[in-house]
């Protein structure tokens, strides 16, 4: 089979693997749709931001945003079937733990990450879990799944989390597929939404996506953003913001604009920031959270959320290539020229 293979240094290798076979508990799926995260690119780069010894050591098939068909279980397999569609869910765990068995597999000591710590979906098959397949329904698509497993579920737990409502202003900052899923999940629960960053494409995709309010970051011909924000919320702040930019001028404008009792959301991956804690959130009495992934329990939730409110998450996607074009995918999202690119299969 063809599998992307990212030996670390800025380069990217399309090379035939053998087509795995799935072991007890274990599912083979034929791979339709992988998405690419901005995560991966630390695979591009040799940096993994996450996993174990094998995660950038080029051995592994990256791509944890994957969704296909199974055609072939292994013994004991009893919840999915040959013909099913899934889509498989990025954490791996003992399945023992307080954390696993809670559904937070992604708390689990013994964690590892699909695409990092295993072989990912980069590939035309891919070996799970049974325990971390998902079933898709017929109303929503491979693509929908591949991002259902990152973006969206991420966004779908982090603002059932901030307990975002019609009665909410939502500051959603950085608008990559992050903050895209952000936007429509927030519309979706009914909050006004105010979106920012500095990328043309990236406003014009919020304005798409139903955001109320879009203010590109890079002009202060009508003030700095804060200013922005205040001037569209009466001075008060907005009732929820959420972090999406992953860097440390976004988080401070999270927590800056946010209301008092406000809730703040950091969802973008940050190694350090400077805050003020004092002037920032502890006067303001702010509720700060951290968005990472999505318990497993809440799937099924989130895909009535999804069909009941008619969202098609591959909305989001904005390059698509085969695993044949791959150099071109990674070097495309590596060069900031695409946002959500994503491998599709005949």
């Amino acid at each position: 089979m063809k599998a992307v293979r990212l030996p670390g240094d800025g380069t990217v290798e399309v090379v035939d693997r053998a087509i795995p076979e799935p072991a007890m508990n274990q599912v083979l799926i034929r791979v339709r749709s992988s998405a690419i995260c901005a995560s991966d690119l630390s695979l591009y780069s040799g940096n993994a931001v996450v996993g174990g010894a094998l995660a950038g050591s080029g051995r592994i098939i990256p791509g944890h945003e994957a969704a296909g068909d199974v055609v072939a279980v292994g013994a004991g397999v009893r919840s999915v079937a040959v013909g099913d569609r899934v889509a498989v869910h990025l954490s791996i765990g003992c399945m023992h733990c307080e954390f696993c068995r809670a559904g937070y597999i992604e708390q689990c000591l013994q964690w590892q990450c699909v695409g990092f710590d295993v072989d990912g979906g980069d590939a035309e098959y891919i070996v799970a879990p049974e325990a971390v397949c998902l079933q898709l329904p017929p109303e929503l698509s491979y693509e929908a799944g591949s991002v259902m497993v990152d973006n969206f579920g991420t966004q779908f737990h982090t603002q059932k989390r901030l307990g975002v409502s019609g009665t909410d202003v939502v500051t959603v900052v950085g608008l990559g597929p992050m903050g895209a899923a952000a936007v429509l999940v927030a519309k979706a629960r009914g909050a006004s939404v105010i979106a920012a960053d500095m990328v043309p494409h990236r406003l014009a995709l919020a304005r798409k996506l139903g955001a109320d309010h879009v203010i590109d970051v890079s002009d202060s011909t009508a003030g700095s953003a804060l200013e922005q924000i205040l001037a569209l919320t009466d001075g008060r702040g907005t009732e929820v913001t959420i972090d999406c930019s992953g860097n440390a001028a976004g988080e401070n404008l999270a927590l800056d604009a946010a209301a008092r009792l406000g809730r703040v959301a950091f969802v973008g991956e940050c190694s350090s920031a400077t805050i003020n804690p004092s002037e920032q959130f502890l006067r303001k009495e702010l509720s700060v959270i951290g968005g990472w992934v999505f318990p497993i329990y809440e799937y099924d939730e989130m895909v009535r959320f999804l069909v009941r409110h008619s969202i098609t998450p591959e909305i989001t996607v904005s390059h698509r290539f085969t695993l044949d074009e791959a150099p071109t995918a990674f070097r495309m999202v590596h060069e900031r020229r695409a946002d959500k690119v994503m491998f599709v299969f005949d």
